[in-house]
């Protein structure tokens, strides 16, 4: 019975850290997917994955972040002035991109910089 006061301070730290990770979560948003994307949310997209990689131009699929939270962006192969592939290993690591829905809106975060963008054109649902 002497370790009774003990067990309840642990177990009270534990919940009080159980608590500061759901609070850490909902500030950083839900893992969301877009819904239903138009046109200009695709292009929208696209300008804002291309400004994170510093104006480094961007060809993404039509359904990106439609089915997953997650997008990955390899860098384009190098290519010799008649479009024939120089080979060897791309050193360069691919960038990454999750889509949270943040209150009613879908916020973009390149997680290598943790800089985040708000979509204003897009939709999209917790996943």
């Amino acid at each position: 019975m002497r370790n009774l006061p003990g067990a309840i301070g642990v177990a009270g730290l534990i919940v009080a850290g159980v608590c500061g990770c759901a609070q850490k979560t909902a500030d950083a948003g839900l893992p969301a997917v877009l819904s239903a994307p138009t046109d200009a949310a695709r292009a929208e997209l696209a300008r804002t994955v291309s400004q994170a990689l510093n104006g480094a131009p961007v060809t993404l699929a039509s359904d990106a972040l439609t089915n997953d939270d997650t997008l990955i962006v390899e860098r384009a192969a190098r290519r010799d002035a008649k479009d024939m592939g120089l080979g060897g290993r791309e050193l360069g690591r691919p960038d990454h991109f999750r889509l949270v829905k943040h209150g009613r809106r879908c916020v973009l975060i390149h997680v290598e910089s943790a800089r985040r963008w708000t979509l204003e054109s897009a939709a999209c649902s917790p996943r």
